[in-house]
């Protein structure tokens, strides 16, 4: 009847690279797994599909060494791969399993073919309704039903995942073989290092037999149940259901430490398991993902984008740069170009420094004001970086800073002798900068002008009228603020001026370019302190930020992320009425947020996060505006898909509907101690 069995494996996983070849009772996983499959009464052959990537070479090699057939294909297009392979050993019928579960049953792969056959079915499974532990997994279809599916499948999820469309289609005729009882809580298959080390565990238990049974391991399961608990957390058929941005993610914690390089793009702090990470690319509003979904971004790379993605002048602009060379042993004049620039925005200011980011530009303002001063300590409020001048703060003996940052903050490595060097102080309350100052020598006082609610005149003024009479250093932090409401830093808005200010986010419209402009006596004593580093001088972000101070100025985009904003806020506004929901609206109209003021507010923020992105946007409680966003579609895109996740939550404030039973993942939390 020619039964093949065709074993998809490669060894470019991005969750455990490499875990075919690993080796199980002294042999690889891959060899493991081929000689139980051989065992099997019901299959002719056993292929293994691998890829024609050069990465699996050397998968390749090892099976030629051991003259175990094998396949290469698409690396991608496993359909095809499957297909193809089929077609050359001439199957009639296929067995599938993955290269990943290596305690495939025999007795039960001979069972599913068994009712296969007895039911006259184009397709067999014991995966439709589990009840076999994950890794003991094993689907069995006819060629034909294979072949329609290779024709007809489109999306990229089911040529990944070979038999999705075969089995929905309605074009095929299904059976599900299950267990006389559930054992689908336990988990066999190997998709994690922690994976790896059970089934390796598993293995050395019955060592040197290879040929243990799916009852064997019920049976250890009974006696030692603690050597199966490691990876009881991970759920089944994590990859499949979450796609290929959360099989990245769940591999880069074990490559980068808390998984990426900015916080602000943690998935779990909008929708855990689900939010795609990871894009392939942009264009205007949109942001695509690994599998080539298109969505709404309302989140813009966190802020950097104001003009949108991939806009046209600073592209052309930095694209000659690259052309004519981003760097040399000299200096760039843009550099040169965009401090005059920044200065005649800001007429109280006559010099300028550069960076590639927020922290940095932070660390280089507190060096050049602490020069200035002579003193070492520093009066803050807001958020102003990662660098331990900041965070020292956490050293002191009343924790404040998590109202300024996170909850749950971990600061191993800040040296606790720099504690009580920098004193947080409250939004808005000058009075608490006031105490600091009367009972501390602070010679640097740094504040956020504008972040979640809006300064009074008379607060700002207060706090550069206590600088003058301290002789304190006041620095203005508009890394986010600025060029979102005014054309420069939004403390032009208010009348009051710094010594130093700070510029980072919209300045390069997604290129890495920040700034500290101040006063010429203050800049001077950087003179005195040594502040250099190589990328500094590299020339990309300097010409980003020329074009893109032309594009803002050419269409006022500060007063078109204001209007846009407003509309935004109009919406939550109405739709908050609409379903009797009471709305908290904070942060100036550029990057507005809101709060619903419920018990279940982080399972509500998930829910809200979770339908714009069933409608695919990119959206939480809090927008960063570009000025792509006014656009009456994307705006009515929007509106649909908040009407949408009020009205849920409106149903299960009433009781008509049940918060858990809506979530799809896990709640979303900001905590910094969950997180890591």
């Amino acid at each position: 009847m020619s039964v093949i069995a065709i074993v998809q494996a490669r060894t470019g996983s991005t969750r455990f690279p490499n875990k075919v070849l690993q080796p199980i009772c002294g042999i690889p996983l891959i060899e493991f797994l081929y000689n139980r499959l051989k065992c099997s009464a019901s299959i002719d052959k056993v292929v293994i599909a691998t890829t024609n990537s050069l990465k699996d070479d050397e998968l390749a090699k090892f099976l030629s060494t051991r003259s175990i057939p094998c396949f290469r294909g698409d690396e991608f297009d496993v359909l095809s791969r499957y297909h193809d392979a089929a077609l050359m050993h001439n199957a009639k019928h296929i067995v599938r399993v993955t290269g990943d579960c290596p305690f495939v049953d025999p007795n039960v792969v001979d069972l599913v073919v068994s009712d296969y056959f007895s039911h006259n079915v184009d397709y067999c499974s014991n995966t439709l309704n589990p009840t076999y532990p994950d890794g003991l997994d094993v689907s069995v279809f006819s060629f034909d039903a294979l072949q329609y599916t290779h024709q007809n499948a489109t999306t990229s999820y089911d040529r990944e995942f070979v038999v999705t469309y075969l089995r929905t289609c309605d074009k095929h005729s299904v059976y599900s073989h299950q267990s006389p009882d559930n054992y689908s809580h336990l988990r066999l298959t190997v998709d994690e290092p922690v994976d790896y080390d059970v089934i390796r565990s598993i293995a050395d238990y019955f060592k040197p037999r290879t040929d243990f049974s799916f009852k064997d391991i019920l049976n250890l399961f009974k006696v030692s149940p603690e050597i199966f608990s490691p990876n009881m957390s991970i759920s089944r058929d994590e990859g499949s259901k979450f796609g290929q941005g959360y099989r990245l993610w769940k591999r880069s914690q074990q490559l980068i430490p808390g998984g990426n390089m900015l916080f602000s793009k943690r998935p779990e702090l909008y929708l855990p398991k689900l939010w795609p990470t990871y894009y392939s690319k942009t264009s205007g509003t949109y942001v695509w993902d690994l599998e080539d979904n298109k969505y709404l971004d309302m989140f813009f790379a966190v802020g950097t984008n104001t003009l949108g993605y991939c806009c046209p002048q600073v592209d052309e602009a930095v694209v000659r740069c690259i052309h004519d060379g981003n760097m040399s042993t000299f200096n760039c004049p843009e550099e040169v170009q965009l401090a005059e620039r920044l200065i005649s925005l800001h007429p109280w200011a006559h010099m300028a420094k550069f960076a590639r980011s927020g922290g940095e530009a932070n660390s280089i303002a507190i060096r050049i004001a602490r020069a200035f001063s002579g003193k070492s300590s520093v009066a803050f409020c807001g958020y102003h970086g990662w660098h331990d001048w900041y965070l020292s703060s956490y050293h002191n003996s009343s924790d404040l800073l998590s109202k300024h940052l996170t909850s749950g903050l971990k600061i191993s490595g800040v040296p606790s002798e720099l504690a009580n060097t920098s004193l947080p102080f409250r939004f808005n309350d000058i009075e608490s900068l006031k105490s600091i100052l009367e009972n501390n020598d602070i010679g640097v006082v740094k504040v956020e002008v504008y972040r979640n609610f809006e300064p009074s005149v008379e607060y700002l003024q207060s706090i550069r009228d206590l600088c003058d009479f301290y002789n304190c250093v006041l620095v203005f932090d508009e890394c986010t603020s600025g060029f979102r409401q005014s054309f420069g830093g939004i403390h032009k808005n208010y009348g009051v001026t710094p010594d130093l200010c700070i510029f980072g986010k919209a300045l390069g419209n997604g290129y890495a370019i920040t700034a500290v402009i101040g006063t010429e006596s203050v800049m001077q004593a950087a003179n005195n302190s040594f502040i250099s580093s190589t990328y500094w001088t590299e020339k990309i972000g300097y010409v980003a930020a020329l074009s893109t101070l032309d594009v803002m100025e050419m269409c006022n985009s500060w007063e078109i992320l204001n209007n846009v904003g407003l509309k935004i806020i109009s919406i939550w506004k109405s739709l908050a009425s609409k379903y009797n929901l009471e709305i908290n609206i904070f942060g100036f109209p550029a990057i507005p947020k809101f709060t619903l003021l419920l018990d279940s507010w982080p399972g509500y923020k998930t829910l809200i996060s979770q339908t714009f992105f069933n409608h695919n946007i990119i959206a939480s409680n809090l927008i960063y505006v570009s000025i792509v966003h006014d656009s009456p579609s994307s705006l009515e895109k929007y509106q649909c898909a908040l009407d949408e996740a009020f009205k849920l939550v409106c149903l299960c404030e009433s009781g008509d509907l049940d918060l858990d039973n809506l979530l799809e993942t896990s709640i979303a939390t900001a905590d910094f101690s969950r997180l890591n």
